[in-house]
């Protein structure tokens, strides 16, 4: 059954969505990491808040629905840009998958409605992992059909982080919250544990193509790990909520949190090129078009660059 477009948005909230109650100091990363966590937490436990973006998200029915600028959800977690369209976009909120096709000018209800995808990656092709609160889920077809995936080895499916090993799509890393980062290497079917010192505090994880993996631990600030997760040594103090590693030149990561942070050589050095006193949180590449890349901050906007991350526009 269709659903009736919404006719007026509701204006956007004066604290903006996961933002720290008191005022942050982007540059001070040691005082927005404690800040930054204090946030997360209390969104993390909010159950009514989550109770209602899932009624929201239903109750339209099952259709999309169009509307513009973000969509009007508690929680923005996670974005993906399509293999073969830079306008084309998947946003994971707590009520679902929302789609775009001109940029972020305008949304619509994809898939998974009512589910918290928290997690959303690219595995070669047309498929697409997403993974969250209760949420492990595969698409053969670019997001619009979905097979749900329960795997074994997991203590549970409270999957805050997730990455796809761009040399082997069958080599997955989940990080389960409150335990640790765990592997799979035959797709999903089964995972065992790499690391309980780094992962149960993990919102942000992804793999270069030299295989080494970096984390935005809530705990601990950026790491990396050089051996597939076994051990993991401090990158910079910043609270990073998304990364994402560009598909045509792996030596560009970008990470959002106190801002956007660009890194011009594989993660080693980092500099802020984008401020935000809200902060931001989900990120990611075009793998069509190197130039662009997109980031969701935590004053309700879509933020685009059109350089490989050097400067950041509002999508308007």
């Amino acid at each position: 059954m269709a659903t009736k477009s919404k006719s007026k948005r509701k204006p956007p909230s004066k604290r903006p969505i996961q933002a720290p109650k008191k005022k942050v100091e982007p540059r001070r990363f040691p005082r927005w990491l404690g800040l930054l966590v204090t946030g997360l937490l209390v969104a993390g436990i909010a159950t009514g808040a989550f109770l209602a973006a899932k009624n929201q998200a239903q109750s339209g029915g099952e259709g999309p629905a169009a509307s513009t600028g973000l969509p009007d959800t508690p929680d923005y977690h996670s974005l993906l840009v399509a293999p073969s369209d830079a306008n084309h976009i998947l946003l994971g909120t707590h009520a679902g998958l929302y789609e775009s096709r001109d940029g972020g000018r305008s949304w619509r209800k994809a898939a998974l409605v009512g589910q918290d995808a928290m997690n959303l990656a690219g595995g070669g092709g047309e498929t697409v992992w997403t993974a969250g609160h209760n949420v492990f889920a595969k698409s053969t077809d670019g997001g619009a059909n979905w097979a749900e995936v329960r795997p074994e080895g997991l203590p549970s499916l409270d999957l805050h982080g997730f990455a796809v090993d761009p040399r082997d799509p069958r080599t997955l890393y989940v990080a389960v919250a409150g335990q640790g980062l765990y592997r799979s290497d035959d797709g999903g079917q089964r995972f065992g544990l790499v690391s309980s010192d780094v992962g149960g505090a993990v919102m942000a994880l992804a793999v270069t193509r030299d295989g080494r993996i970096l984390a935005g631990d809530m705990q601990q600030g950026l790491v990396a790990s050089d051996d597939s997760g076994k051990t993991w040594r401090p990158v910079a103090q910043a609270a990073v909520m998304g990364l994402a590693i560009n598909p045509a030149d792996p030596n560009t990561i970008v990470a959002g949190g106190p801002g956007i942070l660009l890194s011009s050589d594989s993660g080693s050095k980092w500099r802020q090129v984008f401020a935000l006193e809200q902060g931001v949180g989900p990120i990611a590449w075009s793998p069509s078009d190197a130039g662009v890349g997109y980031a969701v901050g935590f004053d309700r906007m879509l933020y685009r660059t059109s350089d490989r991350g050097q400067s950041w526009q509002p999508v308007g």
